[in-house]
Order: C-alpha cells, then sequence, then structure tokens
C-alpha cells in the first residue's frame, strides 16, 4: 500500500508561518511609511514628498530583510 504524502509537514508549516509573517511585515511597514508620509506632508505643508518616499524606503529595507531571510 502506498503511503500518502501529507500536505503539511511540520517543515512546511514553519515556512509558510515564516512567510506569511514576512509578508505581514511587507503591509505593515508599507501602511506606516505611508501614514506617516501623508501626516508628515500634511505638517510641514509639502507637496506629496515624504508620502512618495517614505514607502520606497521602506520597501527598500523590507526586500534587503526579506533577501537575508530567504537566503538561510
Amino acid at each position: 500500500m502506498l503511503k500518502k504524502k501529507k500536505l503539511f509537514s511540520n517543515n512546511n508549516k514553519k515556512d509558510l508561518l515564516r512567510y506569511a509573517g514576512l509578508g505581514t511585515q511587507l503591509l505593515v511597514s508599507i501602511g506606516i511609511a505611508v501614514f506617516t508620509g501623508l501626516n508628515l506632508d500634511k505638517w510641514l505643508r509639502t507637496l506629496p514628498l515624504f508620502s512618495c518616499v517614505l514607502p520606497l524606503l521602506a520597501l527598500i529595507a523590507v526586500f534587503y530583510k526579506l533577501t537575508r531571510e530567504t537566503k538561510k
């Protein structure tokens, strides 16, 4: 009789949770950067400078962290 493979083994569950956590960090950091940028633009009465620059910086930081985490 053939043994059925488990769809989610313990190792797959750990990887799934790890990558779900990284995706959540990406979304949260971009959201915080946009919120902070909009408030800074309103407070300093500037063009949408900070609301464009801060999310880009957050993306760079998160992708750097993502590449370091996935190299392991």
